[in-house]
């Protein structure tokens, strides 16, 4: 069963980079991995400070609790946040990919 989770916090301005730099190595591991069940993006918001991840799982596990990398992501986040995660569900009303 498909699920999309939409999750966004806020960091500390000094620790914003600390968490992008985190957030590329989960990134760097996926690409290795390569799970064919996941959709996962993670946006940086104009502030500099707010996160937003995006997945969507199309399997039954989340690959990225497998995942050291993010683990080590996990492991600080809440000394590096101002307003914790929230993670929420979503439907997907629409969506548009250009074919080339």
């Amino acid at each position: 069963m498909a699920k999309t989770l939409i999750i966004s916090y806020q960091t500390t301005p000094e620790t914003a980079e600390e968490n992008s730099r985190l957030v590329e190595a989960v990134y760097a591991s996926l690409a290795d991995l390569q799970p064919p069940d996941l959709t996962y993006r993670t946006y940086r918001l104009a502030d500099g400070v707010t996160f937003v991840h995006i997945a969507h799982l199309d399997g039954p596990e989340n690959p990225l609790a497998t995942l050291p990398a993010f683990a080590e992501f996990q492991r600080d986040l809440s000394r590096r946040c101002v307003k914790p995660p929230e993670p929420r569900s979503a439907a997907i009303v629409g969506s548009y990919t250009p074919t080339v």
